[in-house]
């Protein structure tokens, strides 16, 4: 087994647990209708990104395992073993972490590598800090809300605009989370095509996260107009029809930054 097809299985593996373990909580939480229709709360992009790592990463230059990668893959897969989601994240930030400090001549892996430890923000990183600073995060979109409808906000609650009650922001409503989706496309899109860093990889990133605020802002704002607007929009189709829009802005934005580099493979 060559070294690509090594690290390539442990992170097969590492995805697949994370991947499984959100599925099922998903659909103890909501049932399996509710968790089909929102992908079982696992995005496109994740499972898109999940692909290209694993392509980029076989692609590698043929070399032979060493005995140093070995207690890399035996540590990583006793974190994958375990039967916690969370595990498996760990054990692919820190073998993509590893193979970029120590792969420096296989161009192709370290790009794989990149993508998979992207990756894993919107899966586990962004959502441990949202745990750590959750009141602070839900405040920022109560505040962008409360001053685009004009109206009172007491923490992460807005007022609706025919004062029917409040508009409660929840964590699965943050921006947060798609913008961390955002920046994971802009990663995934960029590294497939073989774009080189650059000091505009930033303003692109920063289009495609700052689309999605804008978005997510706007779905909330009309959620908060009234308690009918709130019921017509958030839910499952409303949700599946906003995650579709944002998807296809991140593309749009993403494949718009790596024009030049797709002219030149067409």
């Amino acid at each position: 087994m060559g070294r690509n097809e090594f690290f390539a299985g442990l992170f097969l593996l590492g995805c697949a647990n994370g991947i499984v373990a959100r599925a099922i909580a998903t659909v103890q939480d909501i049932g399996w209708l509710n968790a089909a229709i929102g992908l079982f709360d696992v995005s496109a992009i994740v499972l898109a990104a999940c692909a290209s790592g694993l392509w980029l990463m076989m692609r590698g230059r043929e070399q032979s395992v060493t005995p140093i990668d070995l207690v890399v893959g035996a540590v990583a897969l006793t974190l994958i073993a375990l039967p916690i989601g969370a595990s498996s994240c760990i054990a692919v930030t820190g073998t993509a972490i590893y193979i970029l400090l120590f792969t420096h001549r296989d161009l192709p892996m370290r790009r794989g590598a990149l993508v998979l430890l992207a990756m894993t923000v919107p899966m586990f990183w962004s959502r441990l800090l949202f745990q750590l600073f959750a009141n602070f995060i839900l405040e920022i979109d109560a505040s962008l809300v409360g001053w685009l409808l004009g109206a009172n906000r007491t923490g992460n609650m807005v007022r609706f605009v025919n004062d029917d009650g409040y508009l409660v922001i929840m964590p699965p409503c943050s921006s947060l989370a798609n913008m961390s989706l955002a920046f994971l496309c802009w990663i995934t899109v960029s590294e497939f095509a073989g774009r080189r860093r650059a000091l505009s990889d930033l303003w692109w990133c920063l289009l495609a996260c700052g689309s999605v605020l804008a978005i997510n802002v706007g779905r909330l704002s009309v959620m908060g107009i009234s308690l009918q607007h709130y019921d017509s929009i958030h839910s499952p189709i409303g949700n599946a029809a906003a995650d579709a829009l944002i998807l296809m802005v991140t593309l749009g934005w993403s494949f718009l930054g790596v024009r030049r580099e797709l002219l030149s493979h067409a």
